[in-house]
């Protein structure tokens, strides 16, 4: 039976979640002062992938046995849906703020209930519509820095757009994951993710004449470093453990609003870290908060009802 108290605890863990994931692009932009995007993103995936190997090996978690249609389809989906964003994301963070990419991908729970509508050919919900207006303004206020006549232009910053084109292929990889969930568990699932993704952005590395994965890591500053292993370690594994415990004891609906916190703890470090956060960055902050949160906000009393209806299924 879910205790009061192990529901405060697995909100405060899913703001810990929100925190880590938020501070990832701070972090991660002045990180790129020192180490090429492409190499960035492979020690991300390499390192999350020896933590989540060897949480596997302790746990003793069986690997499913798959078909090769089903290997094909896992890895391909991984592939692109995790390398895809995180390629998407660190090189577009070199040509935009870490606020915008932040907002940006605060939009991703959104898009993925839009692509469930199309796949299943339903009308959104009037919720869902709200959203996405209200947010979608939201995020037109930054991106423009509220020069509206850019919108007719569509002169969009570069980092934004490939921030964007990163957010669909995440929104694309969560839906599609919820099938493939079906016949593989989610820890397997994620470490094929990331070692795909290493293999992937590893062979774009090689073919690359000016990214040196081990060199640049070697010359880093210990600075740069320790902000790669902070990426890698609590950016990726802690906080996917950590999403995963808030998951089993709210329901993902309610662990989903948790998300909308990561561009609030991406601007807090931003600013601790020194870099630049306009008041034009903090409304739409809050302007994208208000369209995610209003249609779906339950009452904190509806938490335990929710998880105890899940139960009994």
């Amino acid at each position: 039976m879910t205790t009061t108290a192990s529901l405060w605890k697995a909100v405060a863990l899913l703001i810990l979640c929100a925190f880590f994931w938020g501070s990832t692009f701070p972090i991660g932009k002045d990180a790129l002062n020192e180490v090429n995007a492409l190499t960035l993103v492979f020690w991300r995936f390499a390192v999350a992938a020896m933590c989540l190997g060897v949480y596997l090996k302790l746990t003793r978690t069986r690997v499913p046995t798959l078909s090769a249609k089903q290997w094909l389809w896992a890895t391909t989906v991984s592939a692109v849906g995790i390398g895809g964003l995180n390629l998407c994301l660190f090189t577009g963070l070199e040509y935009t703020q870490a606020t915008n990419g932040s907002l940006i991908m605060a939009l991703s729970p959104l898009v993925t209930s839009l692509i469930a509508c199309i796949a299943i050919r339903a009308l959104p919900r009037k919720g869902q519509v709200f959203s996405l207006v209200v947010s979608l303004s939201g995020v037109l206020v930054v991106i423009t820095n509220g020069q509206w006549q850019m919108l007719s232009q569509l002169n969009f910053n570069q980092g934004d757009q490939m921030i964007f084109t990163g957010m669909f292929a995440w929104s694309a990889y969560t839906f599609f994951s919820q099938g493939i969930g079906r016949w593989m568990p989610v820890i397997p699932y994620t470490f094929l993710g990331m070692l795909s993704g290493a293999t992937v952005i590893g062979i774009m590395c090689a073919l690359t004449p000016k990214v040196h994965p081990f060199g640049e890591v070697w010359a880093a500053s210990p600075l740069a470093v320790s902000e790669l292993l902070y990426i890698g370690v609590l950016g990726t594994v802690a906080g996917y453990l950590l999403w995963l415990n808030g998951v089993r004891h709210l329901g993902s609906a309610n662990a989903a609003l948790f998300f909308n916190f990561v561009p609030v703890f991406a601007v807090l470090t931003a600013f601790l870290m020194g870099q630049a956060v306009s008041q034009l960055q903090v409304v739409g902050i809050v302007i994208v908060i208000a369209g995610l949160l209003l249609p779906r906000l339950p009452h904190p009393r509806q938490w335990r009802v929710a998880r105890t209806a899940s139960e009994a299924k």
